[in-house]
């Protein structure tokens, strides 16, 4: 199901979802712009092109990857669980602003993207269900909020597995704690989903936010579930899930604790 609206009215302009959104588009084509191909260092008998893998590249901390623009972003920007916890902990032999950078990474990941499809989603949701939790926040608690939901989504993720050097970015945690406020505060309100039959087909229907977001919790619970049955390969290629979870109940949480009660003029 993709959400494309929904009924709830907002009494003031969201300003920060929009900048928001709009400051993940610039940095993900500023990504996407970055020469993203390894320089050749040779030929092989048969004329094939070599390119130098490295492993120790110093913003990458371990990951095996080629040297590029992109793959050096990505590495000191994206948030790494194995770099942020030695660098909390001390045991890393970076210093200074090294140790800085990586520790912060836990907050510029949640505005880098993988992917059209990455951050096409993930802005999506946030156009549908962030303007209503801004209008109940104010601008300023509700930048904190989203901050606070992607720092916490990140860190449980990277809690389970604090040995990981893949890096881990995305919006998805701070946009699966907005959902979880919005079940918390709005749970009767209508939101208008299509439904891609064949592909190219796509039907309209309103359903309400309880069971629209249930869903999306439910997969990503039983997402997450796989991810535990399956070997520590698979599961360090695949979507950050517990970062959702993790995001989605720190939504909830916050959002229990300010008030479940709307504002007036909500359902």
């Amino acid at each position: 199901m993709i959400p494309i609206g929904d009924s709830n009215r907002r009494y003031t302009t969201p300003w920060v979802t929009y900048a928001l959104i709009v400051l993940n588009f610039v940095a993900f084509l500023y990504t996407v712009s970055l020469p993203s191909t390894p320089e050749v260092v040779g030929q092989n008998r048969r004329g094939e092109d070599l390119v130098e893998v490295h492993t120790d590249l110093p913003d990458c901390y371990g990951l095996e990857t080629v040297d590029t623009e992109a793959d050096r972003f990505l590495c000191r920007w994206a948030f790494q669980p194995a770099e942020f916890f030695d660098s909390v902990t001390g045991a890393t032999p970076a210093t200074g602003s090294e140790r800085w950078f990586a520790v912060a990474a836990i907050v510029t990941a949640i505005f880098l993207h993988g992917g059209w499809l990455h951050i096409l989603g993930n802005m999506l949701f946030l156009w549908v269900f962030g303007d209503n939790i801004e209008d109940r926040l104010g601008h300023a608690t509700y930048l904190l909020f989203f901050l606070m939901a992607g720092v916490v989504a990140s860190f449980i993720q990277g809690a389970l597995a604090p040995d990981s050097v893949v890096p881990v970015l995305g919006a998805s945690g701070a946009v699966a704690g907005v959902l979880g406020a919005y079940l918390v505060w709005f749970p009767g309100a209508t939101v208008r989903v299509v439904i891609p039959i064949f592909v190219l087909i796509f039907i309209p229907i309103p359903i309400p936010a309880w069971i629209m977001i249930g869903l999306w919790f439910a997969q990503n619970l039983l997402s997450g579930y796989a991810t535990v049955a399956s070997t520590a390969a698979e599961a360090e290629q695949g979507v950050a899930w517990f970062a959702h979870i993790g995001g989605f109940l720190f939504g909830m949480a916050a959002a229990w604790l300010v008030g479940r009660r709307p504002r007036r003029g909500y359902r």
